[in-house]
């Protein structure tokens, strides 16, 4: 018995939701992060999902991609906030209104 896709695009709808409200209501980088990878894990379900109901195998290989994008951006990340720790002490992002020298 297959899963209705309707249920996925739920649990894909709520998943950017619960993303979308982590890097609207919080101060701190790591927190924008992992709402980041919320909202590009919700897109993979979307993806996937499209590629089940239609049956064939795009949808899969983007989900591939934007899992690639993810790593890429988590390294690119991690490296921003290690910078605004060492210069702000803190990983609130309202403290770093300028990046000086």
């Amino acid at each position: 018995m297959a899963i209705a896709t309707q249920y996925y695009l739920l649990l894909s709808a709520a998943v950017f939701c619960i993303g979308v409200y982590g890097i609207l209501t919080r101060r701190n980088a790591l927190i924008f992060l992992m709402s980041v990878e919320l909202m590009l894990n919700a897109a993979n379900i979307n993806l996937v999902a499209f590629s089940f109901h239609y049956g064939n195998l795009t949808g899969q290989v983007f989900s591939l991609f934007v899992m690639a994008l993810a790593a890429a951006e988590v390294a690119v990340g991690i490296g921003i906030i290690l910078v605004l720790y060492r210069n702000f002490e803190g990983v609130d992002v309202t403290k770093a209104a300028t990046m000086r020298w």
